[in-house]
């Protein structure tokens, strides 16, 4: 395998890391102190300065204004990204509109792509997605409640969702839904196109997540459908293909996740070794470096970085080569090591912190705060371990 790039991906990720660290690092107080609402107009001005670089949209395909780069470019873009919450948003690759670009370029119809995809792409509009149930196991998809019944040529949507991330001001939500009840499991569900505006589509609040609801884009929503009506011509795909859909969009969307947790990972451990050398702890002038508990931190989280780096580097080349399908256990097993290694380094770089990394004085509360979910959203660690267990041990029978 080779993880090489070419000399103008070199210089892409120069000036992205050059980006981050001279608009957004720089901007992160505003961000922590401010409602993102109020942020847009400075941060659609950034906005403007990427496309205008040529740097918009990485992941998308060229034909849509994006770069079309391959899971191992965009993965390498993803982590120098990660380093800045606001990074994905800027350079318009933030899920969840990065996954439901994917899925709409790959089932949407003409028309579909006209009306939705083209200006999601853009950066002119957001969109949501909507699939976990307040009711229902999230490490369960197939069971869910929210129907989508047929009346003439419209469907009827009833259900309640949560944790739709970024439905506060987004435009339209791809919505799962059960449309063959009477059908295998796999094929109950479909994905349905529902524009936000429409009568019955029920934001009833962005949830508190540790304290912080949050707003627009930086949010999570709970969704109420109530007799929500849409033409069956917003249907994604075929009926009862929703699992594939998902599938199709979670694959990637779990390379995208690890290598920004990668980001967020080299961002702690930056922070953590420059507090370790400036922080002086007794008269003479020892730091905290010169602690050796600190000293294998340092070293741990270095060596679980790296280790973490090749596996999703591996998990991404293997996308590229031989499918997701194929590459199915070493994405489930990047899922739930990379969102521990991030956990572990944001402890270690807030406790060298002392007081100080319990503030927002610092990125690494929030960080604390907002990135513990990982493990738990796209399949809890549990899942995946058992999945890939059962795989291993098919080998044995």
């Amino acid at each position: 395998m080779d993880f090489g790039i070419s000399d103008k991906m070199k210089i892409v990720l120069e000036m992205i890391n050059e980006f981050v660290d001279k608009e957004l690092i720089p901007f992160e107080k505003e961000f922590l102190n401010n409602d993102f609402k109020e942020l847009l107009p400075i941060l659609k001005e950034k906005r403007a300065l990427v496309k205008k670089m040529e740097l918009w949209g990485p992941n998308h395909p060229v034909e849509l204004g994006g770069m079309g780069l391959s899971m191992v470019e965009h993965g390498l873009v993803s982590e120098a990204l990660g380093r800045t919450p606001i990074g994905h948003y800027v350079f318009g690759c933030q899920a969840p509109d990065a996954g439901n670009i994917e899925i709409l370029h790959l089932y949407a119809t003409e028309e579909q792509k006209k009306k939705y995809l083209e200006p999601l792409t853009a950066g002119d509009i957001r969109s949501c997605f909507a699939m976990t149930e307040v009711d229902m196991p999230g490490s369960n998809p197939v069971m869910l409640e929210t129907t989508a019944i047929k009346d003439g040529k419209d469907y009827i949507i009833n259900g309640h969702k949560w944790y739709t991330s970024g439905a506060d001001g987004s435009n339209f939500s791809i919505v799962m839904a059960v449309t063959n009840p009477d059908a295998p499991v796999y094929a109950q569900a479909s994905m349905i196109i529902v524009p936000t505006d429409t009568p019955g589509f029920n934001l009833v609040r962005n949830i508190p997540v540790m304290g912080h609801s949050g707003s627009d884009y930086s949010s999570h929503g709970e969704i109420l459908f109530q007799s929500c009506r849409v033409p069956q011509s917003n249907l994604l795909g075929q009926e009862g293909m929703g699992f594939i859909l998902a599938q199709d969009r979670l694959g990637p969307g779990r390379i995208h996740h690890c290598m920004r947790w990668l980001g967020i990972c080299n961002r702690a451990f930056d922070l953590m070794c420059k507090r370790a050398s400036t922080r002086k702890i007794s008269p003479d002038g020892k730091t905290l470096s010169s602690k050796q508990i600190i000293q294998e931190w340092i070293s741990e989280s270095a060596a679980e970085i790296q280790a973490a780096r090749l596996m999703t580097l591996y998990a991404a080349w293997r996308i590229d080569t031989v499918g997701a399908k194929e590459a199915r256990d070493d994405i489930a097993m990047i899922k739930f090591v990379v969102a521990n290694t991030m956990q572990k380094v944001i402890d270690r770089a807030l406790q060298v912190h002392g007081g100080l990394g319990m503030t927002d004085d610092t990125i690494l509360a929030y960080l604390y705060r907002h990135e513990r979910a990982a493990r738990i959203y796209d399949g809890a660690d549990e899942v995946h371990k058992s999945s890939i267990a059962r795989h291993i041990l098919r080998k044995f029978k």
